[in-house]
């Protein structure tokens, strides 16, 4: 419901003030009186009124005096004030404007005048608390903002912190729930890889330790950096040997195809450094094994300390694979070899009888992928 402009009018003349808001009432505004300049302090406080309409010459506390204080006064917000003021003392119109008036008008007064002024004042004024208004909405938008630039920014650090420890996705899940339901255990058909290096051990027998280290941070670097290329989920980096989920904790569609194209990349990457290390007298070489199976997936450990894991014979077979394959190879399973479809060229290396299994399994070396 509309609710009309309310119109404060102070003036110590009772005829004034009826004449007024008789003119006033007629075009459809509220209005409201105070006889001096104590009482219209007050009114202002307690309506709230839209324009005031102030005579200048008034006992005690004159209009001048009253329009000072109101305009000092922080808590009452923009009130327009009209000063009323003689036509032959110009010198009350100054100082009004002095005093924080932002209108006049001068007995006797003109009703198109007046009602042309308080028109005026209430555009002004109708401006004045959309801006206002506007303004706090921009405050209260700009402290939201903030806190949300306050909350993204810890939240980077905490997955920046997170993923020096975690794969992105684990450190994901574990950010965005409230839970750890998505890291419950579960089961699911996933794509494991193996990867290691071919003679390590006789290399850290004979190197300097910090030989060996510098070797691992260019060997964990190099893999590091494709396994997060390819999306896949770090389970663990080993010594010199690395385990790599795809499907979990993040389902994808094509999770044989990935591994297959990511050992593909290690194997290219890792011919690179094995050249460099063999310049160094290392005689290093790498090896891979993938599998596809349903395992079952989930954070292990204890108090304090946790993991995410999968356990099922897709590992171990994955792992003894990887254990057969010589420097250059990656064995997949036939299961693998069946999702690869055309796109992989692989040669049949014949059954192998893996340890902890009971059958032979088919294998074959993936030559390059298309």
């Amino acid at each position: 419901m509309h609710v009309p402009p309310r119109i404060l009018i102070v003036d110590d003349n009772e005829t004034n003030r009826c004449l007024l808001t008789t003119r006033l009432g007629a075009e459809g505004y509220q209005t409201v009186e105070a006889e001096n300049g104590e009482r219209a302090l007050a009114v202002v406080r307690e309506v709230a009124p839209d324009v005031v309409l102030l005579d200048v010459m008034m006992p005690k506390i004159d209009g001048f005096e009253v329009c000072r204080r109101l305009k000092v006064d922080t808590t009452l917000g923009f009130v327009p004030i009209i000063m009323v003021t003689a036509r032959t003392d110009s010198q009350d119109v100054v100082t009004g404007l002095n005093a924080g008036a932002d209108e006049y008008l001068t007995k006797p007064i003109d009703h198109a005048a007046l009602v042309a002024r308080v028109r005026s004042m209430l555009r002004i004024k109708e401006l004045h608390d959309r801006v206002e208004a506007q303004a706090g909405e921009l405050a209260v938008w700009n402290r939201m903002l903030e806190q949300r630039v306050a909350e993204q920014v810890v939240q980077i650090e905490r997955v920046s912190r997170l993923k020096r420890f975690l794969s992105p996705q684990i450190a994901e899940l574990i950010l965005s729930s409230s839970t750890y339901e998505p890291l419950a255990s579960h089961r699911r058909q996933v794509t494991i890889v193996f990867g290691d290096l071919r003679g390590f051990t006789a290399f850290a027998e004979i190197a300097e330790p910090e030989e060996v280290m510098a070797v691992m941070r260019e060997y964990h670097a190099t893999l590091g950096s494709l396994v997060h290329e390819f999306e896949g989920t770090l389970e663990r980096f080993l010594g010199d040997g690395i385990m790599v989920i795809f499907g979990d904790p993040i389902p994808c569609t094509d999770p044989c195809k990935r591994a297959v194209r990511m050992a593909v990349a290690m194997r290219s990457r890792l011919l690179e450094l094995s050249k460099k290390w063999r310049r160094e007298r290392h005689e290093l070489g790498f090896g891979v094994g993938i599998a596809y199976g349903y395992a079952t997936l989930g954070a292990i450990g204890f108090e304090g300390r946790s993991e995410y894991s999968a356990i099922g014979t897709v590992v171990n077979l994955a792992a003894r694979l990887c254990a057969e394959a010589r420097d250059g190879q990656i064995l997949v399973d036939s299961k693998v070899r069946e999702a690869l479809d055309e796109m992989a060229t692989a040669e049949p290396v014949g059954e192998l009888t893996l340890k902890g299994l009971r059958r032979p399994i088919a294998a074959y070396n993936v030559i390059e992928m298309t």
